[in-house]
């Protein structure tokens, strides 16, 4: 071994970057929404003053700045679009907002302003959000590594500064610099970022390691094999924004959507003014007549269609410990028709567990003493699959004898002196040589199985097998029985883990479709290729390697609990409570709410047709057609609003314990 792996043990000199503070763009911070709140303060110290017949001198000002500080923002940028030839909705509700205004209708206005530009606000704390995600994504990586020298000397240098060929030294624990090639060394590194593996992966010369995974606890030298710029981390960075990116196409149909009603309504409104003058009318008449048709015409009945029932939906799904991140979101659940599923923390729980204790015949062991053998060689080792043996031990109450001469070797095992004895506990495929045949056969049955296979030797001779697999979790099978139901297929399996295990576990949760092996570039190609399709892809996970996957579905959650930062904020939605179960509920519950949007759009459709109908036809009151107009937001509001109650929540989970 090189002179400069001798030093794994000494103290580094320079150790791992600690955690660097989590970039978050405060909401103040953002100019949207300190006008929006300004706007909405102003309209609610105005309101109950106006309501109360003071004066207009008290309220009016304060109507007046919530006009200019939540009108201002939509109002400039509709004039900058008119530059364009653009006329879109909130320039035009600016304008109605105005109108309503001239003919004395100055709280309907009021209310129309804050309503927007609170909309507008959440759009930039959102868009704010994204960006804080992916820029910290970068954040996986250590700022510096350690570049060795011509005569096994090294210096410390900036990460992004490294070049292809060039040698770094990893110690314990740190994170790797960049992706590169192990050349001497042995260690297990966690690379759960990337692959999503639920356990460290043994790593020893000509191995691929990769930027911003974890070192377990030996000395590497790694050769840099791809730029800084071009690492996984980096391309997951990427792919993440690329992702996002395709989600504009809807936001272009919805602008089209709104110029289309814009130029409809302020022709429509042009006309019922200047037609009336045409032929003989009065001005204030016909000015009045205008600004009645665009009260009534108004939007208003049509985004509380939509907004009510869509918000009762999120506050229940909140109730029952899922978060979606706006209104778009809790729509989109509801229309998805293929749900992809990661393994390591979705469908399972995230944690090894030993699931079978097998002692070797002859051993003179039982399952208890075989346990109870194993996890004292293990309690001084912090490997995750040591940590399931000590647990598992302690679970079934054993006592634990002392351990002495323990030494740990990275991807075999670890070796300690219990009882005047040497017990061994570690990799079969390293200790394999000293088992008959039986013992390969029980080792293969387990990894047939799907479980990782710990083999336990005295004295040389082996005393026994263990079996340690990530537990499913109890509500997976309801929940892929419920996502069949409610999309028409089966859940897909999309993970970094290895095939056998992976199928494994699929069968178990009711999965006939399987992707292994797969890298977070892999997973957002299968997504990609559905969408392609036509499809509407759900996709669940909760690692930094499911980012991809969660951005460029139709629909992304994170599970809470266990989830990577990066996740949860590239997620569309986060299961708080991580209950696999709730997730075809929150997809039911979007679906009622899509149908209560479109009723309430027909309630909207017909309340402002027949108004508008009376205004052109015949003679609208004005306080008649700001009834009706209120009136049909009331009746809009209070349907949407049935979506709160309990029952409109339905687990299926509960449904299969009763």
């Amino acid at each position: 071994m090189p002179p400069v792996l001798d030093q794994q043990l000494a103290p580094p000199a320079a150790g791992p970057s600690p955690a660097p503070p989590k970039r978050r763009t405060r909401v103040l911070a953002l100019p949207e929404a300190r006008w929006a709140l300004a706007s909405l303060v102003l309209f609610l110290i105005a309101l109950p003053l106006d309501l109360a017949g003071s004066p207009a001198w008290l309220w009016g000002p304060m109507y007046a700045a919530v006009y200019v500080t939540g009108g201002w923002e939509p109002g400039w940028e509709g004039l900058k679009a008119l530059k364009d030839k653009t006329l879109d909705v909130d320039l035009l509700m600016v304008v109605a907002a105005i109108g309503a205004a001239a003919i004395g209708q100055v709280l309907d206005g009021a209310l129309l302003i804050v309503i927007f530009a609170t909309s507008g606000a959440l759009e930039a704390v959102a868009t704010a959000r994204t960006a804080d995600s992916v820029r910290g994504l970068l954040d996986l990586a250590p700022v510096t590594a350690t570049r060795l020298l011509p005569g096994n000397t090294e210096e410390n240098v900036p990460a992004d500064s490294l070049a292809v060929g060039d040698t770094i030294l990893v110690r314990p624990g740190e994170r790797v610099g960049a992706d590169g090639k192990v050349l001497d060394g042995a260690s297990d590194i966690d690379q759960a970022t990337i692959t999503g593996e639920p356990l460290p992966v043994a790593k020893g010369s000509g191995d691929e390691v990769f930027a911003g995974t974890v070192n377990g606890t030996g000395a590497l030298r790694v050769r840099v094999e791809r730029d800084p710029a071009d690492s996984v981390i980096a391309r997951i960075v990427k792919m993440v924004e690329e992702a996002s990116e395709t989600k504009a196409p809807t936001q272009l149909f919805i602008e089209k959507v709104e110029q289309r009603y814009s130029i409809g309504m302020v022709i429509a409104t042009l006309a019922v003014f200047t037609i009336p003058l045409a032929f003989g009318s009065d001005l204030q008449p016909a000015l009045l007549r205008a600004m009645t048709f665009m009260i009534v015409a108004s939007p208003c009945a049509v985004v509380l269609s939509t907004m009510p029932p869509l918000l009762s939906a999120i506050a229940n799904a909140g109730r029952h410990g899922v978060l979606a991140k706006s209104a778009v979101v809790m729509e989109r659940l509801g229309q998805v028709d293929v749900v992809a599923l990661d393994k390591t923390g979705t469908l399972t729980e995230g944690t090894p567990r030993v699931t079978d204790v097998r002692p070797e015949p002859g051993s003179g062991l039982d399952e208890d003493a075989l346990l109870a053998l194993a996890a004292a060689a293990e309690h001084p080792s912090e490997h995750p699959l040591a940590r399931a043996v000590v647990r598992a031990a302690r679970e079934r109450g054993l006592t634990l004898a002392e351990a002495a001469d323990f030494t740990s070797a990275p991807g075999a095992g670890v070796t300690a002196t219990i009882g005047g004895s040497t017990v061994e506990v570690g990799s079969p495929h390293r200790l394999l040589a000293t088992g008959g045949p039986d013992v390969s056969d029980v080792v293969r049955t387990l990894e047939d199985r799907g479980r990782t296979a710990v083999m336990v030797l005295r004295d040389g001779g082996p005393v026994g097998v263990l079996g340690i697999a990530d537990r499913l979790r109890p509500d997976a099978k309801v929940t892929v029985a419920a996502l069949r139901e409610l999309t028409g297929r089966a859940p897909v399996l999309l993970t970094g883990d290895n095939e056998r295990a992976a199928r494994h576990l699929a069968g178990e949760a009711g999965i006939t479709e399987v992707r292994a092996g797969l890298l977070p570039q892999d997973k957002a190609a299968a997504v990609r290729e559905w969408e392609a399709e036509g499809r509407r892809v759900l996709v669940v996970g909760d690692g930094v390697n499911d980012a991809p996957a969660l951005a460029a579905a139709h629909i992304g959650i994170a599970m809470g609990q266990a989830g990577s930062d990066l996740a949860l904020e590239t997620a569309d939605a986060v299961v708080v409570r991580d209950e696999l179960a709730a997730i075809p509920a929150v997809v039911a519950l979007s679906r009622k709410a899509r149908r209560l949007v479109v009723q309430n759009l027909a309630i909207a459709a017909v309340f402002i047709a027949v108004l508008a109908a009376w205004d052109l036809i015949g003679t609208l009151p004005l306080p008649l057609g700001v009834a009706g107009h209120e009136g049909s937001t009331v009746i809009v509001g209070l349907n949407g609003l049935r979506l709160l109650r309990e029952n409109a929540w339905t687990n299926s989970a509960d449904k299969a314990t009763v």
